[in-house]
């Protein structure tokens, strides 16, 4: 893993020098609205005009105020609680511009719902991730950016291109801002066995050693540490994760981590869902310090834990992004290191 590196808004590619500027649309989506207008600070331009209502029995009308005629049109709208509500005004958002004849319209996603739901793990269940990639592109979506998706192989499931990045490079200057010497006294740690890849490139990239939890999940909100796999005692220990839900895994794993000695425990988690009771859960753990991003917006939820919550933003990265796409450049070099991103 890399080092993401971008340039700033008085150098080259943005304000006045971003390439085909006119050409360029941003709207905001009422999912997260401060991170929008984040990504479109970073791009040193203004949202675009739009008005988002609700008639009186919730039915949602989209209409875009500023003329989108032949644009490279970006909506951003992550996917998160309510999801449905959410799901279906990017639906509407999308169908919106195609209609008012937009060149071409990329979603962009920090936080994609339905992802877990990637396959038939028992009888008579769905497959939601591939549900909402087929609805995506017959509302008419050209292009989809992503965050941490629960399963990277949810990009097989379109057949429209998929950026889908990493927060990798947000999390690795909290890493070493925590001081970290490179030494065998820090632990990743994997809550599971299917992080156990993210966790490996934080240890290579920061040095130090990789445990992993065995653990067993028992219905959506209730899951249980097992065993632990590698060495945590008098550790410092970082749990790394793409989300925390219910925060059902990270309570048991860090029972479990207490219990084989460890030391501190950090977590990072993309992000930020804590649904149910998840707040209540956190607040009742023995940890130092959780870094989550802005994928999800967190509002006053997260007040109990406020002080051993970082939060960390996401919008360079989108900005990025959108504008290496709109540019034509390649979005992979953004995690390239020593790239400059010009």
């Amino acid at each position: 893993m890399s080092t993401l590196t971008t340039v700033r808004p008085d150098e080259p590619g943005f304000g006045d020098g971003f390439g085909h500027r006119e050409n360029f649309v941003l709207f905001a989506g009422r999912a997260n609205q401060p991170l929008a207008e984040k990504v479109a600070k970073y791009l040193d331009i203004e949202l675009s005009k739009a008005v988002v209502q609700a008639f009186p029995d919730d039915e949602i009308i989209v209409k875009v105020e500023d003329d989108v005629r032949g644009k490279d049109c970006y909506i951003l709208q992550p996917t998160c609680a309510p999801a449905g509500e959410h799901l279906l005004e990017l639906f509407i958002w999308i169908d919106t511009l195609k209609r008012a004849s937009a060149g071409r319209v990329t979603a962009v996603i920090p936080y994609f719902g339905y992802a877990r739901q990637d396959r038939k793990d028992e009888g008579r269940v769905p497959i939601t991730a591939k549900l909402v990639a087929n609805l995506l592109e017959r509302s008419g979506c050209d292009r989809v950016v992503s965050v941490d998706m629960h399963a990277a192989q949810v990009q097989g499931f379109f057949d429209i291109p998929v950026d889908h990045l990493t927060a990798g490079p947000v999390f690795g200057s909290w890493f070493e801002s925590l001081g970290m010497k490179g030494d065998h006294g820090w632990a990743f740690v994997s809550p599971d066995v299917g992080n156990v890849k993210r966790a490996q490139m934080y240890a290579d990239k920061h040095g130090g050693t990789l445990s992993i939890i065995d653990k067993r999940r028992y219905s959506g909100d209730t899951a249980e540490a097992v065993h632990i796999i590698g060495d945590v005692e008098d550790k410092t220990v970082v749990m790394v994760d793409d989300m925390i839900s219910t925060a059902g895994t990270v309570a048991s794993a860090m029972k479990i981590l207490r219990a084989h000695g460890a030391g501190e425990i950090f977590m990072a988690a993309t992000h930020a869902v804590l649904a149910g009771p998840a707040i209540e859960r956190l607040a009742d753990c023995d940890f130092t310090n959780l870094a989550v991003t802005d994928t999800i917006p967190l509002g006053n939820r997260a007040d109990p834990i406020r002080d051993r919550l970082t939060v960390l933003s996401v919008a360079p990265l989108l900005g990025e992004a959108v504008r290496r796409i709109h540019e034509n450049k390649s979005v992979s070099a953004l995690f390239q290191a020593g790239d400059r991103a010009r």
